[in-house]
């Protein structure tokens, strides 16, 4: 009885102090052309972010996500919210809007797939018309 009070306790513990992000999908960011808001972010395990499509269009789709995480895929213009349950770093873009480096970051904890995030980085890179770059930079401040 007491192990499933303290399981009950810990897990309720966890979701008190999760943290709740947006990320904006905007026709025309800060930095100008088709962009998330913001591109790069840190969380830990148990937070959850959603994805808010200010303007219509876009959705948001994984590229790379860390060992046991799920890919993910939104629905064109409705809000998609995503819960990091597994340490790493996930890698997403906006397909309609990939060539014009409308792409992002999540760090989750420790980079444990940091290697096969950079891979599909710079994949992601090689195919961009406009804002080349971008990707990298959020993924310099990977750490």
């Amino acid at each position: 009885m007491k192990k499933l009070l303290l399981l009950a306790l810990a897990t309720f513990s966890a979701s008190t102090f999760a943290a709740n992000y947006e990320v904006k999908m905007l026709d025309n960011g800060k930095d100008g052309g088709m962009v998330f808001e913001p591109g790069f972010l840190k969380a830990e395990v148990g937070d959850t972010v959603t994805f808010v499509p200010t303007n219509k269009g876009h959705w948001v789709q994984s590229k790379a996500v860390p060992e046991g995480a799920e890919k993910f895929l939104s629905k064109e213009d409705e809000k998609f919210s995503l819960m990091l349950t597994h340490e790493g770093v996930y890698v997403y873009v906006c397909p309609p809007h990939r060539m014009m480096n409308m792409s992002g970051i999540i760090q989750v904890g420790k980079p444990t797939n940091l290697k096969n995030a950079a891979k599909e980085v710079e994949k992601i890179e090689k195919r961009t018309t406009e804002h080349k770059g971008r990707l990298f930079e959020y993924l310099e401040q990977v750490k």
